[in-house]
């Protein structure tokens, strides 16, 4: 799938507001990647705006940190 330019720097600009919000004791190896796939997976989906794209991966950091850990 081929997304815009614009649709790319909004889904980086989600991830880094995702990754900002994990508390560092709560950082492990793999979330960064993981959280960009939720992101991904929504926007092959349909899900564009930046909130939507937030919140489709912020309601999966806790199970994503689980799996990892």
């Amino acid at each position: 799938m081929q997304y815009s330019s614009e649709l790319i720097r909004t889904m980086r600009q989600a991830l880094e507001a995702v990754m900002a919000s994990v508390p560092p004791d709560q950082s492990v190896f793999g979330l960064k990647a993981a959280v960009a796939e939720c992101i991904l997976i929504a926007a092959a989906h349909g899900q564009t705006s930046y909130a939507g794209l937030v919140t489709s991966a912020s309601d999966q950091v806790q199970t994503i940190i689980s799996m990892l850990n």
